[in-house]
């Protein structure tokens, strides 16, 4: 089945199916993938976060550029940090055929990527990517850590994975992340909820995982966007990180709007505290990036 008929079917069955049989054929789908692996394409890069950082936009744009195949039928895999337990079989089971991307009329031989956005994130991740895609190029897209930890709450909380408010979860996050990164680290199975759906201050602070990220794949490996950056001038933007990935340069029709969801206002307050605890973090993001970030310019 080509790359477009797995999509059409996944898309027809969610509008008309029950969702256990929906299950049914998404199970199908992966065992045929997973037998298949060995045929199959692996990325030459990836989407690593950061959270509701704009990533869905970009995943988007480059999802349409004619010499890039996106995953058979989803954004993200969850390999790295989620699934690494089920192999890379069922990885790679996910991939467009290599004889069908070659099929495909291109100007030169398609790259394939996928996008998780808590690669960036789980400490393992990064040292999985780096051991079995040896040369993939990964893209990091950070966003304002103040913004992005409220809009990461209402995503949370809209999903049912939150139930305090933005800032009782803000005072409970150390409590409720103790521990876990070390468990993460020592038990390669291991899943913490709380890591993944309530680190709201901590995945701003992005000079750790980038420090992180770079010691598994060097600094040539990781390409840093600034989010406002790229809606502020997604044309200048999307060319340059193009000229990075060794894509051939396209100038998209339509540059896909950023997934904002609707939320109050923050609480001043609240907003100027939480922009001093990001003050000495983003000092250190701003060496690592070689420039301020957009949140910090005059």
């Amino acid at each position: 089945m080509t790359k477009s008929g797995l999509r059409s079917l996944t898309g027809t069955a969610k509008k008309v199916l029950p969702g256990g049989v929906q299950d049914g054929i998404r199970a199908g789908i992966q065992r045929f993938g997973t037998m298949t692996a060995p045929a199959r394409m692996l990325p030459g890069f990836i989407i690593i976060g950061a959270q509701r950082s704009g990533t869905t936009s970009l995943y988007r744009l480059l999802s349409a550029h004619p010499d890039v195949v996106r995953p058979t039928a989803s954004k993200g895999i969850g390999y790295f940090d989620l699934n690494y337990a089920k192999g890379q079989a069922w990885y790679q089971g996910h991939f467009p055929l290599s004889a069908t991307a070659r099929l495909a009329t291109r100007p030169q031989a398609p790259q394939v990527f996928e996008s998780s956005g808590y690669y960036a994130f789980h400490p393992l991740a990064a040292d999985r990517i780096a051991n079995d895609l040896p040369g993939v190029k990964l893209v990091m897209m950070l966003r304002d850590p103040v913004e992005r930890a409220y809009s990461a709450h209402r995503h949370e909380f809209v999903r049912g994975f939150e139930t305090e408010e933005f800032e009782p979860a803000i005072e409970l996050e150390d409590s409720r992340l103790e521990g876990e990164v070390e468990r993460l680290s020592v038990e390669p199975d291991y899943q913490s909820f709380h890591h993944r759906h309530h680190a709201y201050l901590c995945r701003g602070r992005y000079a750790e995982q980038i420090r992180r990220i770079r010691g598994a794949v060097g600094d040539d490996g990781l390409y840093l966007m600034d989010a406002d950056d790229f809606f502020g001038d997604p044309s200048a933007e999307f060319q340059r990180l193009q000229a990075w990935l060794g894509l051939n340069n396209w100038i998209p029709e339509q540059i896909p709007a950023e997934n904002a969801q609707p939320r109050s206002p923050m609480d001043p307050e609240l907003r100027k505290r939480l922009r001093a605890y990001y003050e000495a973090p983003d000092n250190d993001l701003a060496v690592l990036m070689g420039r301020k970030p957009s949140w910090r310019r005059e």
